[in-house]
């Protein structure tokens, strides 16, 4: 689409003058400040109205008092593309015209309303936007709109301007939300109900594209075979029979930094010819530059990767762009129609919110009255200040505006204040209900959503993994769900008797687990499991190599049956896990502790890398490319490095100097691994003269080669086809006996077979609501040497009246199972039996 040419922007003032008055009556009012702050949020940040003029806000507290004498100091800079922005580009430079508007300060507040102001869509960019100001000395400083809708190039470039009246209107899903929401008419807000299982994905890594337009095409084609009445692939049944898709975070993450300049990698880098970089002179900045000028900016594709849970709040409203193919926001809607408007029934659209911690890159693009101080992920969020509480809950609103059915929390216990009235440090379990009550609006259709809680209180208390309750916010909010105990990062199925020792927590899932999120693997255990010290005792049954045994453990066919088939709560798979595909925590976006967290993950090259796998060309070819061609010789130099890191207290210089002496020829002296007899034709280049620099390339592109092959499509090829239908037939069965949420009654019966060898789970269990329906058996055996299973003499019930509903792939029905009275099981294997009817 050609871009037009700008109307003039400037200020509107009767309309800035009716905003003002808005506000001011808004501060007067007797309300709580609470309250006030709430309805003071919804009009921050930039709206496009239905008059076509912009409605601008920000919140700035810092400049107050004699900080800004001169409201002509604080101006709004836009900037309005001159041509076409071909948002898929990698690297393009585009010329803007830029013009700076005069905003009205009014206490911690500037407002103002815009005409001429360009809304982005589908198929154009809109206005560019941020705060600009200058300070008594003449410093120029930007603030950023915390509440954007778009930020197609990252937290550090302008916003972007967009019509979201418009995309609401265009969303294909519009007859969902009339469905299942309620009008203004209604009385009640009608809360979204239960799934019955829930798949986790990380958008980056979930498709070839990595993009949601990646997943769209998946789960469309899913869609279209179903309906068609055709198979599906095994590639395809790992994605299908669940009915909610819960994304890791999808929010803006924090980005890559150097301490010299940006310009060279950022995303939107003004280019100095077309602004004025050096500095203003205060002069020049007294009176605003309302004339147009040409600015040009080179703009770079966002490449940004990381897990997700590095967040810097800001924009926590909007759509980390780099899994937008697009950088459009419709592409979000594109995804949540297809789900919502899914041939076999609607699936639910679950986001991973993170309100409890901020990075501390956040300390640089938002004001400091966000943050009460540091803590061990960066910075604790200040919950307790009326305006940012709103402000949080707001962005949130923003979010789930995009036409989510579910919330899950992220680290409730993590939301802690002092109580200066109890002299205690307590739990913000108020400001956790708050996030269940955000109310959804959808062209005029309200919902609550479904709202999943993740709660290790009292972490960090020592032992907090044996006492968590996990029960605190479902006892307060009985219509929301946690983490139950089994799906929490330290569990560890890899190792010899893990699920013996975890019995009482088994129990506790049986009896009361309804309200629980089950399963097994998700992201936190996946990559907590790379991380077991393999000199432990591991359960080699269930694989000849460490990667073998890692997905069989996470991925593991009787704990599926169990968890599926028979347990109470709410399973939730892992979709790396369903494929077989490496998992693990890689950012490219740190370039301060970047080499720290790679030596805490070099244990993903044991647990998740096969050597034959590594000899493919397109794994990791950065490292490669820097002389580690050999697989043994990348492992013995990432294990030196983490030593050295450990015993330096991570002084990356004395890190380079260890690894330097120890990988040349001076090691006489070198207690860390002796790593002289690497071919030095091969790592000479980065051996020479190794030092910090070098360090820091080595561990981003461990992390890019890394997080490149975690993409489950690099692993398809891997998948057992038997297994993979397996699950999908677990998945229908659930779906068709609903009833087996509920807890277990005092007619029901779950127990073990545990000794030194082994351990076997076995139980009876009968649907509550339906006394005439058929009764279910389940035995899954859980680790150790084989066992006869004798289910008519531990129920005392006569198997002769019962029938196989769904076996593990490796068991023949006609062979192994031919005698249900007297049958044998090994690791892994289970059967779970209907009575005849």
């Amino acid at each position: 689409m050609i871009a037009t040419a700008p109307k003039q922007i400037q200020l509107v003032e009767d309309e800035t003058q009716s905003l003002l008055i808005w506000a001011e009556n808004i501060q007067r009012s007797e309300a709580t400040f609470f309250e006030k702050a709430q309805k003071i949020a919804r009009r921050l940040g930039a709206h496009y109205r239905a008059d076509r003029l912009t409605e601008i806000g920000f919140w700035t507290p810092d400049l107050t008092g004699d900080i800004i004498q001169s409201e002509d100091r604080i101006v709004l800079e836009v900037y309005t593309p001159k041509e076409d922005i071909n948002f898929r580009a990698i690297e393009q430079t585009v010329t803007f015209n830029r013009v700076q508007i005069p905003l009205v300060k009014q206490g911690e507040f500037v407002w103002g309303v815009i005409e001429g102001m360009r809304p982005g869509r589908r198929d154009r960019a809109g206005c560019f936007y941020w705060l600009r100001y200058t300070d008594q000395d003449g410093r120029v400083h930007i603030i950023r709109d915390p509440l954007a809708h778009s930020l197609p190039y990252g937290i550090f470039a302008p916003a972007e301007l967009y019509d979201m009246r418009l995309l609401q209107r265009q969303r294909a899903d519009r007859s969902y939300f009339r469905r299942t929401g309620s009008s203004y008419t209604d009385a009640d807000t009608p809360r979204i109900g239960a799934p019955t299982n829930i798949l986790q994905i990380h958008v980056k890594t979930a498709s070839p594209k990595g993009t949601f337009e990646g997943l769209t095409e998946i789960y469309q084609r899913i869609s279209d075979k179903l309906a068609a009445g055709e198979e599906l692939t095994a590639e395809e049944a790992v994605y299908a029979g669940y009915d909610a898709i819960q994304l890791l975070p999808v929010v803006p993450t924090i980005e890559y930094r150097r301490e010299d300049s940006h310009g060279d990698y950022e995303f939107f880098a003004l280019l100095p010819d077309k602004h004025e970089l050096p500095q203003p002179s205060l002069a020049e900045n007294l009176t605003p530059d309302l004339s147009p000028k040409l600015a040009q900016a080179t703009l770079r594709k966002p490449d940004t990767q990381n897990w997700g849970y590095d967040v810097p709040i800001l924009g926590s409203g909007a759509t980390n762009p780099s899994v937008l193919g697009s950088l459009r926001p419709d592409e979000v809607i594109d995804f949540i129609a297809t789900l919502h408007n899914f041939s076999e029934g609607p699936i639910q659209l679950i986001y991973d919110l993170v309100y409890g911690h901020a990075d501390n890159q956040a300390l640089e693009i938002m004001t400091h009255q966000f943050f009460k101080g540091p803590n061990m992920y960066g910075q604790d969020l200040n919950h307790q200040l009326p305006q940012v509480r709103a402000i949080l809950l707001e962005m949130q609103r923003r979010k789930i505006n995009t036409g989510a059915d579910g919330v899950r929390v992220d680290g409730g216990q993590d939301f802690r204040f002092f109580n200066p009235l109890t002299d205690r440090v307590e739990q913000d379990d108020a400001y956790l209900l708050a996030m269940s009550d955000v109310v959804q609006n959808i062209n005029g259709y309200r919902r609550l959503m479904f709202t999943i809680f993740e709660d290790g209180r009292p972490w960090p208390q020592e032992g907090w993994e044996e006492i968590s309750r996990y029960r605190e916010l479902i006892e307060q909010k009985p219509e929301s769900f946690q983490w139950g105990p089994l799906i929490f990062a330290h569990n560890t199925p890899s190792l010899q008797g893990f699920w013996d020792r975890k019995w009482r927590r088994v129990g506790e899932v049986i009896f009361q687990g309804n309200r629980w999120i089950t399963g097994c693997g998700n992201h936190d255990t996946v990559r907590r499991g790379t991380q077991v010290n393999k000199e432990q005792t591991i359960n080699w049954n269930l694989g000849k190599t460490l990667p073998e045994v890692l997905h069989k453990a996470y991925n593991n066919p009787a704990t599926q049956l169990w968890v599926c088939g028979f347990s109470p709560g709410l399973p939730m798979d892992f979709i790396n896990a369903n494929v077989g595909a490496p998992w693990g925590f890689f950012r490219n976006t740190d370039e301060q502790y970047g080499v720290k967290v790679v030596s805490e993950e070099i244990s993903f090259l044991d647990w998740q890398i096969e050597p034959d796998m590594y000899d493919l060309p397109e794994v990791f070819p950065q490292l490669k490319q820097m002389g580690f061609r050999d697989f043994q010789q990348l492992k013995d130099f990432s294990q030196t490095l983490q030593d050295a890191m450990i015993a330096t207290d991570y002084n990356l210089q004395e890190v380079a100097t260890i690894c330097s002496q120890c990988l040349g020829p001076n090691t006489d002296n070198c207690e860390l691994p002796n790593l002289a007899e690497l071919n030095e034709s091969s790592l000479a280049g980065f051996l020479a003269n190794l030092d910090v620099p070098k360090l820091k390339r080595f561990a981003k592109a461990f992390m890019e080669d890394g997080h490149d092959l975690c993409n489950v499509s690099r692993s398809y090829d891997q998948i057992d086809t038997g297994v993979a239908k397996f699950h999908l037939a677990l998945r229908q069965y659930r779906r068709h006996h609903p009833w087996l949420q509920d807890n277990l009654t005092g007619h029901d019966r779950f127990n073990r077979v545990s000794d030194d060898q082994r351990t076997v789970f076995y139980g009876l269990r009968r649907n509550p609501h339906e006394p005439k329906a058929s009764p279910i058996v389940v035995v899954a055996h859980m680790g150790g040497e084989p066992l006869t299973i004798k289910l008519q003499d531990w129920l005392g019930i006569d198997m002769g009246n019962w029938q196989v509903a769904i076996a593990t792939p490796d068991l023949n029905r006609d062979t192994d199972l031919k005698n249900p009275h007297h049958f044998i099981l090994k690791d892994s294997q289970g059967v779970l039996f209907e009575q005849k009817k």
